[in-house]
């Protein structure tokens, strides 16, 4: 759009380096800034007439609880954008699910957090994404490389959950046709998944369709799989050292994992912002082509292999 795009980053200056690239000279700014001091934060936003929160976490740490990340700070941010005053455009990235009576604490912390925001800018829009696929997801990243590393794949319950995954290029172009209407999409709610339901085991299948791997499966009933994850989360604050990532053991992933993750019927989705989103087989799960133990052309699967007639 040619706007000047400012990134609050924490942690080394290194980490958000890559995304100067992605712009002119001078286009990508990187602010270094701390989401529990005020004044960074309003030193970030002061020179800016559009916030985007994309702040939050899939797990926990000794530092910061869901509470924290997915709430508190979107609280403080929407307050400050308040205080601003030239703010033109709030854009609460949330996620699909999000309810306060969800078994998962991300989801209800996210529901939480648009309430807060909604509460001080009534005029905010609030995007809900489902789970997404992209070349540096959380979501076939980290199942690939479960599977490369114990070589089968756990299905939480018998893999029957359903869910609606989508390509995170459709939801970029989601938020930049918020930006560009003519204010239709304030104060309203999004619910963006793919074009597709997807239950976990046939997600799954697909995965392992584009590594070119034999599919193993090893079903894992609810109360098992809470069970392996519950020690990081009881030892979480007790030890004096970081834990590790849960990784697919994640408890609060298990949760949501209970029930279905879809767009709901009456819904505002990509069709009210003029987005056609993609489906997931062939270009958005490319990526995923480097986790061949052969090399990117390794095998072959039944929509690439090539016509008999086609060789010499």
């Amino acid at each position: 759009m040619g706007s000047q795009v400012l990134v609050p980053f924490r942690g080394c200056e290194d980490d958000p380096r890559h995304l100067k690239l992605m712009g002119d000279l001078g286009q990508i700014v990187p602010m270094k800034f701390n989401p529990r001091d005020d004044n960074t934060i309003k030193a970030t936003m002061a020179k800016a007439n559009v916030v985007i929160n994309l702040i939050g976490r899939e797990y926990e740490t000794r530092n910061y609880s869901f509470e924290d990340v997915n709430h508190f700070m979107a609280e403080r941010i929407a307050g400050i954008a308040k205080e601003h005053g030239g703010i033109m455009r709030f854009i609460q990235i949330s996620c699909l699910g999000a309810s306060s009576s969800s078994p998962s604490r991300v989801f209800s912390t996210k529901a939480a957090a648009e309430e807060a925001v909604l509460r001080e800018l009534p005029w905010a829009t609030i995007m809900r994404p489902a789970a997404m696929i992209g070349t540096e997801d959380r979501l076939l990243n980290k199942w690939a490389q479960f599977v490369k590393k114990f070589n089968f794949f756990p299905l939480f319950g018998d893999g029957s959950t359903r869910i609606q995954p989508v390509y995170v290029v459709d939801v970029a172009a989601a938020v930049t046709a918020a930006l560009k209407d003519d204010g239709t999409s304030m104060g309203k709610i999004y619910e963006l998944g793919g074009p597709d339901i997807f239950t976990v085991h046939e997600l799954a299948e697909l995965m392992y369709d584009t590594i070119r791997e034999y599919p193993h499966y090893v079903k894992v009933p609810f109360p098992v799989a809470k069970a392996v994850a519950m020690p990081r989360e009881i030892l979480l604050k007790k030890v004096p050292f970081p834990l590790p990532r849960p990784g697919l053991f994640n408890l609060d992933e298990i949760n949501a994992y209970t029930s279905d993750t879809i767009v709901s019927d009456n819904a505002l989705t990509f069709q009210d912002l003029g987005i056609v989103p993609h489906k997931l087989k062939g270009y958005p799960t490319e990526y995923l082509i480097w986790y061949r133990k052969g090399g990117p052309k390794f095998g072959s699967t039944v929509s690439e292999r090539i016509n008999p007639e086609a060789w010499p």
